[in-house]
């Protein structure tokens, strides 16, 4: 199963980020209709995001209501209630259905993949979060059994929309693209 990770207060943004519109269409759509191309696909909410349950509602999009305490709290529940997964924030607009067929491939079930990106292969605008030399993205592979990294190839996996700057970046980079 592949959860969209909607359900975030979004603090740095102001706003709810699943609805803010990259290139013209919703960073929720985007995402999702993605990872509905890999497979199962269920977006997750919490009381933190009304106007993108109205879009879920609209759209017709499954989705479940977290707890709503937390990154780490709700994976936690939604493991407890779905098992194992494949997670993808809401929030990376330029995600691929190969980047989250590739880490859903890898996925044993068992051992936590953290989608990472080689430094060398960010591009220099973005400023993501490094850990062990390594870009963590917001893609990932929830289990119950330890963690490791899982390096993927797609550049723009780095952007990860968390301000009006990112935004504004993500929409430059969307004209570019074609996307």
């Amino acid at each position: 199963m592949i959860i969209v990770m909607a359900g975030g207060r979004s603090t740095r943004m102001g706003k709810e980020k699943p609805v803010l519109r990259v290139g013209g269409k919703p960073m929720l759509l985007r995402v999702y209709g993605e990872a509905e191309k890999a497979g199962e696909t269920l977006v997750t909410l919490s009381r933190n995001t009304p106007k993108t349950k109205e879009w879920c509602l609209r759209e017709r999009i499954p989705f479940v209501e977290t707890p709503g305490r937390g990154y780490v709290e709700d994976v936690r529940w939604l493991l407890r209630e779905f098992g194992p997964f494949v997670s993808v924030s809401s929030d990376l607009p330029f995600v691929r259905a190969s980047d989250i067929g590739s880490i859903a491939k890898a996925f044993d079930g068992k051992t936590s993949l953290t989608g990472v990106l080689p430094l060398e292969r960010v591009p220099g605008d973005l400023k993501p979060v490094v850990y062990r030399g390594y870009a963590v993205v917001g893609l990932n592979a929830v289990g119950a059994e330890g963690e490791n990294f899982f390096e993927l190839s797609n550049p723009l996996l780095a952007l990860n929309v968390n301000t009006p700057k990112d935004l504004k970046l993500a929409e430059r980079i969307a004209k570019l693209v074609g996307r």
